[in-house]
């Protein structure tokens, strides 16, 4: 596996901002964006937390679906971290699912300030068709995103390997992935790499 390591965005502060229940209440303030999409029970949340080294941050939970918002997280005093709800959790209302769901389409498709999308999948499995398709719809609205395989530490280097050669091979076609990266937040594997990525993203850099 090859990753690109790059000069590393140095997270000093981290606060909640809000939770959106729609459009209307997305901040206003013209800070770049960087949002974190995926199934839920993927770790987000721990994910969200190791990047910024606070355990209590973004709330975990043992029960899939917990994040129903868009949770907005200010960085630095310069950036939001986006954590958008789990796609995927069956114990709630088709109701309930297609609010979420025109909700994280609205963002992800109208948010000016979004800069990259950190598209979370489990290393341990294939990527699903729910996956898959997030992978499809980002790169056909031109939203650049990177692959996170979570949960790195679960798995054999082997295994490891296997995997991130199997999903580079599937997003090969998708113009707009800008990498993959293998990632525990359990062990803070690959916490350089994608921070840089984050970094290089937020300042504008990616092309």
């Amino acid at each position: 596996m090859a990753y690109f390591f790059l000069s590393m965005l140095r997270i000093t502060s981290a606060e909640f901002v809000i939770s959106a229940a729609k459009q209307a209440q997305f901040p206003k303030l013209p800070m770049p964006e960087v949002a974190f999409a995926g199934r839920s029970n993927v770790g987000k949340s721990s994910l969200l937390n190791s990047l910024v080294a606070r355990k209590g941050l973004a709330k975990t939970s043992s029960t899939p679906g917990k994040t129903q918002q868009i949770n907005f997280f200010r960085i630095n005093d310069r950036y939001h971290f986006v954590d958008l709800p789990g796609y995927g959790y069956a114990k709630v209302s088709k109701t309930e699912r297609e609010a979420w769901v025109r909700l994280i389409e609205s963002y992800l498709s109208d948010r000016s300030q979004l800069k990259l999308v950190a598209a979370l999948s489990d290393i341990r499995h294939e990527p699903t068709a729910l996956d898959r398709d997030l992978f499809q719809w980002l790169d056909a609205i031109g939203r650049p995103f990177i692959i996170v395989l979570t949960k790195y530490d679960k798995v054999s280097p082997a295994q490891a390997q296997a995997r991130y050669d199997e999903v580079m091979e599937l997003t090969s076609v998708y113009s707009n992935r800008v990498g993959i990266i293998p990632y525990s937040s359990e062990i803070r594997h690959n916490r350089e790499a994608l921070v840089g990525v984050i970094g290089k993203a937020l300042e504008g850099r990616l092309a």
